[in-house]
């Protein structure tokens, strides 16, 4: 043994080791005070420990087996005593060491009496401003989590529906998750197909880390690759891969979801304990065609929602217990009429028939009352039955996004904007970057008058590919006296709710909104030839053009005897301050009462701009 530890020393082995530790350490330090201000993602730092660690077994070696000679390097056996200089290089060696150690020294007292009072400095300073964007996470959100859209890795594109879907399914597991702030669907979604900074995803988000992942779905056989990453630095903190066949997707999605809470340190409670991914069916066909005719909902693509009914129906058929796609079922006929050409009369018959059979399955379930609300929403003398459908849901679910967007709306159209609007801010801080939510915050600025705050948030939506958001811009270009953008803007803006219309016939009714006299007497020529029609539903536009061409009272008729294709827009006018004059006109009393708002009121008290004056009198301003 003795003889070992002298050959070890004659061949400079320790010093190489010394040499090599003092010198990796030195160099950890140095980046780790220097890659974080170039930017440098935070796992380069973990790669270069893991290089160092590596290397340290050759570098060991390579003193063992080799010295250097005056000659160049040799094999440590093909070196005669006489020739060798490894005294000589065991002084070099010494020298460099202590040099090292000198410098590990000095960088240790720079560090500790100058970076270190700067970094606390610099965290003081920051402390009042931390609402800035560029702030880090408050630590009262550090257990919080955005789920992006999961890679497909699947050589059929067509399967995008199904990787989606695994993503959706854990995002909402994880949202139930009491005590884990969340990101919203839509909001975490945006960034599908985009290579930005997950530090700049998780900041624009407000969560403190990320989970993405990749789907490779071929035939029976899955595999999921999921990774969680913390975003103030882009660590890696956790990442699995998971392969199984297509029955195996539920516990895959399980694995996933409770290793998330294992690594946040979230406790489980309740059903949480044993099951946390609830898929609401054990036929993992059945379940591929939820998610196929979930995709189709989520993009509120009308022209493929017959598709997706065929889909869920084929589902149930499948599992005629399966609950969730009754729900979905009921939801996708709620906002049939629309986004299709579909009888909304027909599709409440539906959807009353799929509510009730999801809630008789599973009576904790929050869609089908959200969506049987929102149905009722379009039909006069159902508002009570709306307000209780929507309270249950939230009952149920009082995070659910969508079910807090909509009772937002159902609010403002029954005239408690300022209460809706509290209700649309609760729903955009669960999913701040939901277009369509955005679109209506715009609207409600817009008639409050606050142009700059209303052109903000509908640029937002606008940039997230809602372009209805246009018709926002419209009135803005029009308050702002640009008659050309503004006409362009309510075209195109109209495109979809104003279904069956050219595009030279909007631009008719928009220049006769943004023109002159003349102009307005073509615009209502057009609509008069077209109310004189019968129509199984007319567009919810039609109302404002009419009162923005000064017809008032024609406009209330309408809203007052025919089916329109979306009551919101409408109604954010008719209590808006221009409104006003809607409001004072005689026939209003009558309306109020027949479309059900004096019943809502009766229950719930008179709106923001009415008192009462008897039963079931109203005096609105």
């Amino acid at each position: 043994m003795t003889g070992f530890v002298h050959e070890l020393k004659r061949r400079n082995v320790i010093r190489m080791a010394g040499l090599y530790l003092v010198g990796a350490w030195l160099l950890v330090q140095v980046a780790s005070t220097l890659f974080p201000a170039f930017g440098v993602p935070g796992w380069a730092l973990r790669a270069l420990v893991i290089v160092l660690a590596l290397g340290f077994s050759p570098a060991v070696v390579f003193a063992w087996l080799y010295e250097f000679t005056p000659d160049g390097l040799k094999r440590d056996a093909d070196v005669s005593p006489e020739t060798s200089i490894a005294p000589q290089t065991a002084r070099r060696m010494d020298r460099i060491i202590i040099a090292a150690l000198i410098l590990a020294l000095v960088y240790f007292g720079f560090d500790k009496f100058v970076l270190s009072p700067r970094r606390a400095a610099t965290a003081v300073t920051a402390q009042p401003t931390q609402a800035k964007p560029a702030a880090p996470v408050p630590s009262s959100d550090r257990k919080s989590i955005a789920v992006l859209a999961f890679i497909n890795m699947s050589a059929d594109r067509d399967n995008e529906y199904f990787s989606d879907g695994i993503a959706e399914e854990i995002l909402n597991s994880l949202a139930k998750v009491k005590g884990l702030k969340v990101a919203g669907r839509t909001s975490s979604f945006s960034f599908k197909g985009k290579n930005q900074d997950l530090r700049e995803i998780g900041r624009v988000l407000g969560v403190a880390h990320i989970l993405e992942g990749s789907v490779r779905k071929q035939g029976d056989k899955v595999r999921v690759t999921a990774q969680l990453i913390r975003s103030e630095d882009g660590i890696h903190l956790w990442s699995e891969t998971y392969d199984g066949d297509l029955k195996d997707v539920f516990a895959l999605q399980e694995s996933i979801a409770r290793a998330i809470t294992g690594e946040l340190k979230v406790v489980l409670q309740g059903k949480q304990a044993t099951r946390l991914v609830d898929s609401g069916t054990e036929n993992p066909e059945a379940y591929a065609l939820y998610l196929q005719a979930t995709s189709i909902f989520n993009r509120r693509d009308g022209d493929h929602f017959p598709e997706a009914i065929a889909a869920l129906e084929a589902a149930t058929r499948l599992d005629p217990k399966y609950a969730r796609a009754y729900a979905r079922l009921t939801s996708l006929y709620a906002v049939l009429s629309s986004y299709s050409d579909a009888n909304s009369a027909d599709s409440h018959v539906k959807v009353l028939e799929y509510a009730g059979k999801a809630s008789a399955l599973d009576p904790t379930l929050a869609e089908p009352y959200a969506a049987m609300a929102l149905d009722y929403g379009e039909f006069r003398g159902k508002l009570v039955d709306q307000f209780l459908a929507m309270e249950r849901a939230l009952e149920l679910e009082p995070d659910d996004v969508t079910t807090n967007f909509w009772y937002a709306l159902a609010l403002v159209k029954a005239g408690y904007t300022k209460t809706g609007t509290e209700r649309l801010e609760r729903a955009l801080s669960l999913d701040p970057m939901l277009p369509n939510a955005l679109r209506w915050r715009g609207s409600l600025y817009i008639h409050a008058g606050d142009l700059v705050r209303a052109g903000q948030v509908t640029r937002r939506a606008r940039d997230l590919g809602m372009q209805t958001s246009d018709g926002n811009l419209s009135k803005i270009a029009g308050a702002k006296g640009d008659r050309a953008a503004a006409v362009a803007l309510w075209v195109s803006g109209t495109r979809a709710t104003m279904r069956g219309w050219s595009d030279v016939d909007r631009k008719l009714i928009a220049e006769g909104i943004y023109g002159d006299a003349a102009a307005r007497q073509r615009a209502m020529a057009l609509l008069d030839a077209y109310l004189a029609k019968p129509h199984p539903s007319v567009s919810q536009v039609l109302p404002e053009a009419l009162f923005h061409l000064g017809q008032s009272p024609r406009a209330l008729e309408v809203m007052r005897t025919r089916q329109l294709t979306d009551t919101g827009e409408p109604f954010v006018l008719l209590w808006s301050t221009q409104g006003r004059v809607m409001r004072a006109l005689p026939e209003f009393a009558d309306f109020a009462r027949d479309f059900g708002f004096v019943a809502v009121w009766e229950k719930y008290g008179p709106p923001d701009m009415c008192r009462k004056r008897g039963a079931g009198d109203y005096a609105c301003d």
